[in-house]
């Protein structure tokens, strides 16, 4: 196509042509995209920048950057109009939402890509992204009726020191879930913790010491039918013995805010990944990957 494609923010009248683009995002995958149905509020916010590339009577891309720190910026959203592949749309998009970030004072850009998206893996590093961690999701069901054993603690000052201790957070970079941002990875501090502990809900297991830690971020429902998900930011374990302490605690608490499921963040290893399928928590079928780019050098 030869029609110049104009760079710009996103407005509110945008809406039915991201709509159309996304109609059909991921042909080979059940499910909608969400961007068409979130749009409107998706966009709103000073701590958020959205672009798009204007093809005139369509919309050729778009991509948003969010701040989750002082340092910190999370790239979601990138969506591409098949008709205008090889015109340097997400390369553009991508600089975009670089520039966007560092303008704010930030240091580093992520982005999650679906393990099985294999062209958005290869996009995320043409573009500039480099591999940080990979990760899954345990899923046990809520259980009003769940007991921990052994002891559990809400202390959130004991939870940080499992988590800087744990193998866990060095695999997964110190990351965890973000608080705010849905679907984002943030690094976890002692601040997320004790507000964990003011408005939702952290555990520690206490077993011969401590060993094992997890927090609740938020319960999710996207749309009237839909699931209450309660989700937790992250899940640390020392043996099986004391996962499955944690995921007694988790799903008791789950229970207690009328979820239908839960979603936690385990670090995708071997060990991980089999200590929750041999504790029965349930676990997710496929992983998720998170990419960082450099943003010092702009």
């Amino acid at each position: 196509m030869d029609v110049d494609l104009e760079l710009r923010e996103a407005r509110p009248e945008d809406h039915e042509a991201v709509a159309a683009m996304t109609e059909n995002t991921w042909p080979d995958r059940e499910g909608e995209d969400y961007l068409a149905r979130v749009y409107p509020e998706w966009i709103e916010g000073e701590e958020r920048g959205t672009f798009v590339l204007d093809a005139g009577s369509e919309i050729a891309g778009i991509a948003q950057c969010v701040l989750l720190s002082e340092y910190e910026a999370w790239c979601q959203g990138m969506r591409m109009n098949p008709d205008y592949r090889g015109r340097g749309v997400s390369k553009r998009l991508s600089e975009a939402l670089f520039d966007w970030a560092h303008d704010r004072g930030a240091t580093v850009a992520r982005n999650m890509v679906f393990s099985w998206n294999v062209a958005g893996l290869g996009q995320s590093r043409s573009v500039g992204f480099e591999p940080v961690t990979e990760f899954r999701w345990a899923t046990p069901e809520p259980d009003p009726s769940a007991e921990p054993d052994p002891e559990v603690s809400e202390e959130p000052k004991l939870a940080w020191h499992v988590w800087v201790e744990s193998e866990f957070s060095t695999h997964l970079r110190g990351l965890a879930l973000d608080s705010d941002e849905s679907w984002a990875l943030s690094r976890l501090t002692p601040a997320d913790l004790e507000r964990a502990a003011d408005q939702t809900a952290v555990f520690v297991v206490l077993d011969d010491g401590l060993s094992g830690m997890a927090h609740r971020v938020r319960v999710s429902q996207y749309g009237e039918d839909a699931d209450r998900v309660a989700i937790y930011g992250v899940g640390v374990w020392e043996s099986v013995g004391a996962a499955r302490a944690l995921f007694a605690a988790i799903a008791r608490d789950a229970a207690a805010v009328d979820a239908d499921a839960t979603r936690v963040l385990i670090p995708e290893t071997c060990r991980c990944v089999s200590d929750a399928a041999y504790a029965r928590a349930g676990v997710s079928d496929e992983p998720d990957f998170v990419l960082g780019a450099d943003l010092t050098r702009r």
